[in-house]
């Protein structure tokens, strides 16, 4: 039991690190509209592979952050 809470805190730090790097990736190095999109893309499919089945707990916690990032460098509202 305490190891599949251990394993859990890991996965979920492992992930918060993968989206911080991408999200200062994506704002900090130039690159296209569409690379920064499939950057996005890689980062939900690996987070799925690391949660099953929690694609909508991404969609709700992190999209937001994505979007924000992206919308800041592409000069959209």
């Amino acid at each position: 039991m305490q190891d599949d809470i251990l394993e859990e805190e890991k996965k979920l730090r492992r992930l918060r690190f993968i989206v911080d790097f991408s999200i200062n990736y994506i704002k900090t190095q130039d690159i296209s509209h569409d690379e920064a999109i499939r950057i996005v893309e890689g980062v939900k499919r690996h987070a799925i592979k690391l949660f099953p089945g929690k694609e909508d707990a991404f969609d709700i916690i992190y999209a937001p952050r994505f979007k924000r990032a992206l919308n800041e460098k592409f000069k959209r509202s």
